[in-house]
């Protein structure tokens, strides 16, 4: 993704024992170096790396706390 001066800055939020939500759209860039992206208008970003959906969230936190 390009970033232009007109580009305005993504907002990223932050939740306790929840995922990072992410404006979108987004492009992440694994640890093996693939890239996945979505283009949906906010993401949620798994931090807790239970979901099998990773790097997006699926709730998979809930279910341990």
């Amino acid at each position: 993704m390009p970033n232009s001066p007109s580009d305005r800055p993504r907002r990223i939020t932050v939740r306790r024992r929840g995922p990072l939500l992410v404006e979108g759209p987004v492009e992440v860039e694994l640890e093996d170096g693939t890239t996945v992206s979505s283009d949906r208008f906010r993401v949620a970003l798994c931090t807790c790396r239970r979901s099998r959906r990773y790097p997006w969230c699926d709730t998979s936190h809930r279910e341990r706390r």
